[in-house]
């Protein structure tokens, strides 16, 4: 190739690139119309990766979220919502004590208009103060009520007891159950009147 044509080649690669830069310059789309379109194609707003969430109360640290990946949806219209693909887990911390209550699982997506959660794959439900564990492969947290609840085969684990069933609901500490279709071997202590 002589000079001549590398120049001529040279010159072509240069007003294409140009034009597409003048291109991409005179887009002046705002920050509404791009949220708009990321909704329409079911794009995130935003992602994270290692993600952890540290939720304060008065200076205090009532709760944190742990995710290797963080997917935001809050700019869908009707249900915005929080995906976490990679799984998820959420200490919540009581005040007198460290880790009150860990919740892991393998996928989580939390709505924000209804603040109900659902956990997905090898659920783990832990409250460190009185040594329960509840095992199942999916549950709801109702983040106003502050309870969870599943329709799902479960397994709870106590100091004295294993528990076995379909459909269990509790408060979010996991204190005063209300468990359906249970068998599993109970110790039950009798008052004598």
């Amino acid at each position: 190739m002589s000079q001549k044509s590398n120049f001529v080649f040279i010159l072509k690669y240069l007003s294409k690139i140009s034009l597409i830069l003048v291109v991409l310059v005179s887009c002046k789309n705002s920050s509404k119309e791009i949220n708009d379109f990321l909704a329409d194609k079911n794009l995130p707003v935003g992602v994270s990766e290692n993600v952890n969430l540290v939720r304060k109360d008065s200076g205090i640290t009532v709760s944190r979220v742990i995710t290797p990946l963080y997917w935001d949806y809050t700019n869908k219209k009707l249900n915005p919502y929080y995906e976490f693909p990679e799984g998820v887990k959420i200490v919540t911390i009581n005040r007198l004590s460290r880790d009150s209550v860990t919740v892991t699982g393998d996928y989580a997506i939390s709505y924000q208009t209804t603040a109900i959660s659902e956990i997905i794959g090898h659920v783990v439900v832990v409250n460190h103060e009185n040594g329960v564990t509840l095992n199942t492969e999916q549950m709801y947290w109702d983040q106003k009520e502050d309870y969870y609840f599943t329709e799902k085969p479960f397994t709870i684990y106590t100091e004295k007891d294993t528990m076995n069933g379909v459909g269990f609901e509790s408060e979010s500490n996991l204190n005063n159950w209300i468990l359906n279709n249970t068998k599993g071997d109970f110790i039950v202590d009798q008052k004598e009147e």
